[in-house]
């Protein structure tokens, strides 16, 4: 398995890494033997970076990558994230908490869900407005001190708070959503991160599933699928987007590819600090996202795949207006 280091300092690690999350929540039903089967057959595959949060399930998903790795704890580099706050009564609601006491308490319940001594990469999962990122980041720090975190990680941050963060400690990664119909790292975090000697790990680099153009109709959602409610997945957005991606599909055609493999060897190609995390629970799934690393891209690959996708033409926003406001800050 081809290797990718995570920022200038950070840990080494497989080349694409395994999204954990749709095992627990939000993408159909449940199958906890299948997604264990595919935990473990990713790390027969070489892949090692795995990455839950606390939240996902909700408080569940730590607990089912925890009994995956059970007895193979030093084949992992183990991704979890901190911040968001669900009640178990209504997982709907949700706020943040950054608190430094929270940080501390957070990472003690995640420890436990995961049944490790320490957590390899901890992120805060998104910015707590109400709290200076320097005191969040600076509880992270105290974490790494004690032993119990040994990298620390921000998701969906802005350059600005990035920078902030970087003075405190030094951040081996950076995550946020990034894919050909997301590009919002091209704003100004991706070369903050290139500045600042900091990791990419792009969540979502099939678009939710969509970039794979096996999504043909919202009705191919399962009822309680996230999907249904996103604004990209809905009336002429969603008509709109499919258009892309079939000129997606034709390019990779050509390429003897899958649009899956395709669109993931296009997030590789933007650089060596990039580790796309492409979520999965199946099997199958997960070798055929493995194939995009034997897909190779010249620049006329390139040029034509941004001609045929390009950023403005995705409609719709990647999240619902709530969830976007707790991005870039």
């Amino acid at each position: 398995m081809q290797k990718r280091r995570l920022g200038r300092n950070g840990p080494e690690v497989s080349a694409i890494g395994l999204g954990c999350m749709g095992m627990s929540e939000f993408y159909g039903p449940r199958d906890d033997e299948e997604s264990i089967a595919t935990i473990h057959h990713a790390l027969d595959r070489g892949i090692n970076l795995l990455d839950t949060a606390d939240v996902y399930g909700p408080y569940t998903n730590e607990e089912l990558v925890g009994r995956a790795i059970r007895d193979r704890r030093d084949e992992v580099v183990l991704a979890t994230k901190f911040g968001f706050v669900r009640d178990p009564a209504d997982p709907a609601k949700r706020d943040i908490d950054g608190r430094p006491a929270r940080v501390h308490e957070a990472c003690e319940a995640s420890l436990r869900r995961l049944g490790v001594d320490a957590i390899d990469l901890y992120y805060l999962h998104r910015v707590d407005a109400r709290v200076p990122i320097e005191d969040t980041v600076g509880a992270m720090a105290d974490l790494v001190r004690a032993g119990k975190v040994r990298w620390i990680g921000l998701s969906e941050v802005g350059a600005a708070t990035l920078e902030r963060a970087a003075r405190v400690h030094p951040v081996a990664a950076l995550q946020s959503e990034y894919s050909l119909w997301t590009r919002d790292p091209e704003d100004g975090a991706l070369d903050a991160c290139r500045r600042l000697g900091v990791g990419l790990v792009a969540y979502s680099p099939l678009g939710r599933g969509f970039l794979t153009g096996a999504i043909r109709s919202p009705d191919d959602f399962e009822a309680d699928d996230y999907r249904r409610g996103n604004p990209r997945f809905q009336g002429e957005n969603f008509a709109r987007n499919l258009a892309l991606v079939d000129t997606v599909t034709r390019i990779a055609r050509e390429k003897d590819a899958t649009p899956a493999q395709l669109a993931l060897a296009w997030v590789l190609a933007q650089g060596d600090d990039i580790v796309p995390i492409p979520g999965t629970k199946r099997r199958k799934y997960l070798d055929e996202n493995i194939g995009a690393l034997t897909l190779e891209l010249t620049a006329d690959d390139l040029a034509a795949i941004e001609a045929a996708f390009p950023r403005a033409g995705v409609r719709g926003s990647r999240y619902a207006e709530a969830m976007m406001a707790l991005t870039g800050r």
